[in-house]
C-alpha cells in the first residue's frame, strides 16, 4: 500500500491510524480515511478527537487522566491518501477532510 497523511505533526500520528485501520481491522482504504481521527497535541498534554468517538471512549479517556478536547476543525486530523493493491486491481481512498485524490497507474 502506498499512503500519505499530510499534516506537519499529525502526519506520524495519522500514518499509525490508517495502518492500523487497514491492517488490523481489515478496513478498506476509504473506509480507514474516513474515520473519526485522534490527535496528541504538540505540547503532549491533551489528546484532541474529531467528532464520531462513542462518548464512553471519551469519558473513558477522560477518566483515565488525559485532557481530551473534542471536536476541533477537520483540518487538524491530516488528509489522507491511499492506494491499496489487491489481487484484481486497487483500492483507494481519499480524504474529505482535504482536496485530494488517490490515483495509481
Amino acid at each position: 500500500m502506498s499512503f500519505g497523511v499530510m499534516g506537519g505533526h499529525m502526519q506520524p500520528q495519522g500514518h499509525v491510524q490508517m495502518m492500523a485501520r487497514v491492517f488490523d481491522y481489515g478496513q478498506n482504504p476509504q473506509a480507514a480515511s474516513d474515520a473519526a481521527r485522534w490527535y496528541v497535541e504538540e505540547d503532549l498534554t491533551k489528546l484532541s478527537l474529531e467528532p464520531g468517538f462513542a462518548p464512553e471512549v471519551v469519558e473513558d479517556l477522560r477518566r483515565r487522566g488525559h485532557k481530551v478536547t473534542p471536536d476541533l476543525p477537520p483540518g487538524r486530523f491530516g488528509g489522507a491518501q491511499l492506494i491499496y493493491k489487491v489481487d484484481d486491481g486497487y483500492c483507494t481512498g481519499t480524504d474529505w477532510r482535504k482536496d485530494g485524490q488517490a490515483v495509481g497507474y
